[in-house]
């Protein structure tokens, strides 16, 4: 127990010094329930099986934060971690990004903190149904690379037919539609009106707690 609350101890410092003023919101942004999160740092649970995950996103080494020895924070490791803000809009919103003159101003949405996101135009939405259960349950939080359209088999992908209806769905290039679900539930797969236009790939999906 001794060690583990050291070891929390470090995982607060490291939090801190990446710029998160609460356990909550680096919760968030890691993807990792609060109540875990919380335990981790107070010292009441281990952090065996998130330890690398904490490392590399906070940018100390893990023999510093599961030891105390080596680089920790702003110890000549890696760049700071860099959280970003990311403009969480709703699905009618995403919607109109399939027009050139859509919704480019993103400036008055709410945002979502979000850890190390490559470089892009990233906009984050609220999954709602159970369409995508198997990767995102319900009032997951997904973020949207709007500048990496380009089609992978299986990546996942917001996407928009010509009447604006917006969806999340898996890419499956030899089914029909090529947008599929990937629910745990017999989910029927979208009907599209029109020619179906790439929002943006989701490269990320975390649940707030």
């Amino acid at each position: 127990m001794a060690d583990n609350i050291r070891i929390g101890e470090r995982l607060r410092q490291a939090r801190e010094a990446a710029g998160f003023k609460t356990a909550k919101a680096a919760a968030v942004s890691l993807g990792v329930s609060y109540p875990t999160y919380s335990q981790h740092e107070n010292g009441t649970r281990g952090i065996v099986r998130e330890a690398e995950l904490y490392s590399r996103r906070y940018k100390v080494s893990l023999d510093w934060l599961m030891r105390g020895k080596g680089p920790g924070p702003g110890e000549d490791l890696l760049e700071p971690a860099t959280v970003t803000d990311v403009p969480r809009i709703s699905w009618v919103s995403a919607g109109e990004l399939r027009d050139q003159d859509g919704v480019t101003d993103f400036s008055e949405y709410p945002t979502e903190p979000a850890i190390d996101l490559p470089e892009g135009e990233w906009i984050c939405l609220e999954v709602e149904g159970n369409s995508m259960n198997k990767i995102s349950p319900p009032e997951s939080i997904i973020f949207v690379n709007l500048r990496d359209k380009r089609l992978v088999s299986n990546a996942l992908y917001v996407v928009a037919d010509e009447s604006g209806a917006t969806t999340y769905k898996r890419y499956r290039p030899n089914e029909e539609p090529q947008f599929q679900p990937a629910s745990y539930e017999e989910v029927e797969p979208p009907r599209f009106q029109g020619a179906i236009r790439v929002i943006g790939r989701v490269r990320r999906s975390v649940i707030n707690m």
